[in-house]
């Protein structure tokens, strides 16, 4: 892409993107007024685990990965690629980074800071509102993979509890 990115590129973008898919022209706009766009090279953090959640970011081009410290190494979560939504979890509950996200090559996110998005929540965006469903019903389908890939590995004498998962 090119260094420059357009708003036709950007609004076109929005309307392909079903994250988006629900705001209207208006809401749409209110959205592109708060978005910063964001580039970063291969191995770039955009985040590490434990930062705060000043941003949530969707992936206009490019791929990221999603890494997890555990057992004193570092395990690959997943791969995001164009449209995914990360760092939505701070953004809603304020709380640290779950994971550390970096650029797998060249990677150009849209940043959404907290503090802006917040604002039109105060306002009564009702597309900031919209969002925060589109949040919700992501992280509920997340949830329940997670919760199937959990139920297959454990075993029939582990309990729920050990694992800390509850609907």
């Amino acid at each position: 892409m090119d260094q420059t990115i357009s708003l036709d590129t950007i609004v076109g973008f929005l309307v392909s993107t079903p994250f988006f898919d629900r705001l209207d022209p208006a809401e749409r706009a209110e959205v592109v007024r708060i978005m910063e766009v964001q580039r970063l090279t291969d191995g770039e953090e955009v985040f590490h685990e434990g930062d705060p959640g000043d941003a949530w970011y969707v992936i206009l081009e490019g791929e990221a990965r999603v890494l997890k410290d555990a057992d004193g190494g570092v395990r690959e979560l997943a791969v995001l690629k164009h449209g995914a939504c990360v760092g939505e979890m701070a953004i809603l509950d304020g709380e640290g980074r779950s994971a550390t996200v970096k650029a797998q090559g060249a990677l150009t996110l849209l940043r959404f800071r907290r503090s802006r998005f917040e604002g039109l929540l105060d306002l009564g965006s009702l597309g900031a509102y919209k969002l925060i469903l589109a949040m919700a019903r992501m992280l509920s389908q997340r949830h329940r993979r997670l919760t199937a890939q959990l139920s297959k590995t454990a075993t029939k004498g582990d309990s729920v509890d050990e694992y800390q998962i509850s609907e």
